[in-house]
């Protein structure tokens, strides 16, 4: 207890010395347990990982940094996080990151705002991060920084290996309508410059044009519902006039969310008059009214493959292959 206080003293942090002197090894054997070393013996390894336990032993990132460059940690510059895309994928990546015996460390911004996303890095960079991962990444942003050479490596979920897989999912979504008889298909793309919108508007347009098809409109939206209602009046008109939409491909399930309120507040029935295809396949999709016909990727797979491109490490589980799921929202086509 402290003197004149009546509090009781803090008890010191157990340190490697500490740990090494109670199991009996030296401090460079803790290290290499510490630091997964394959040449510890195993029953070595489950004394030391036995007084750890008991001392309570908690590793010291930053001392361990000045031996080995490397905090184990994980930059995460995440955008909007009520958006689901950008939500679910940092949770994914924190889960991933731990898999790997990472842990990260996250800083919101703007993504489409460069200013934003460079401080957002700087910030992260002095707590001694060995990668950045980027979530909800736009095209400038990403070419910003990859060419600061802020020396550590850097990835944007859904982009590089990982871009595939959105230019494929958005082009299940066209072959499910065109399968249904649909040939007059209006697309809501997503914000221009982010990188998901630019690869799900190729999927698009490369099925449609597999096809023969050209969109008969093309909108935009800021995946959210609110973006997509407002979208709903132009819509509604199209699909009244004659060579109208009788489907519509959305950017993600949030705008298709809207969009379906949109129409129907005009009178406009979804899919008796029109079929909706969204993409993410949030958890609030099978419960919509109608359920949402939607594409799923991978996102938990998708996030172990950023990381091990950050750590260097081999990936065993590829990402799964896109997933359409087909609801309520999407019908044959209406007879001419």
């Amino acid at each position: 207890m402290s003197a004149g206080t009546g509090e009781v003293a803090p008890r010191r942090r157990a340190g490697v010395r500490d740990v090494a002197q109670l199991a009996g090894v030296s401090p460079q054997t803790v290290s290499r347990v510490l630091n997964g070393h394959p040449s510890i013996k195993p029953e070595t390894r489950e004394r030391v990982q036995q007084v750890l336990d008991e001392l309570d032993y908690r590793v010291n990132n930053a001392a361990r940094a000045l031996g080995t460059s490397s905090t184990r940690t994980i930059g995460i510059i995440s955008g909007d996080p009520s958006l689901y895309g950008p939500g679910a994928g940092l949770v994914a990546l924190a889960s991933a990151a731990r898999q790997a015996g990472r842990w990260i460390a996250t800083a919101y911004a703007d993504s489409s705002d460069a200013a934003s996303v460079r401080e957002a890095a700087e910030y992260l960079l002095t707590q001694g991060i060995d990668g950045l991962i980027v979530t909800a990444a736009c095209q400038e942003t990403m070419q910003m920084l990859l060419g600061a050479n802020y020396g550590v490596p850097i990835r944007a979920l859904h982009d590089g290996e990982g871009r595939a897989a959105q230019v494929q999912a958005a082009a299940l979504a066209v072959q499910h309508l065109v399968g249904l008889g649909h040939s007059r298909i209006a697309v809501v793309s997503g914000p221009s410059l982010w990188l998901e919108a630019l690869s799900r508007a190729e999927g698009i347009d490369g099925a449609l044009l597999a096809e023969g098809l050209q969109p008969v409109l093309r909108l935009q939206a800021e995946w959210t519902a609110a973006s997509g209602a407002a979208l709903a009046e132009e819509l509604a008109a199209a699909v009244a006039s004659k060579g109208g939409p009788t489907a519509v491909v959305a950017p993600n399930d949030q705008t298709a969310l809207g969009v379906i309120s949109g129409l129907r507040d005009r009178g406009v029935r979804v899919p008796h008059d029109v079929s909706i295809v969204g993409f993410d396949d949030i958890p609030d999709a099978p419960f919509l009214v109608p359920a949402l016909t939607t594409v799923r990727v991978d996102i938990v797979g998708e996030a172990r493959r950023c990381v091990a491109e950050i750590t260097g490490e081999f990936i065993e589980q590829a990402p799964e292959s896109p997933e359409l799921v087909v609801r309520a929202s999407t019908a044959a086509a209406p007879r001419a």
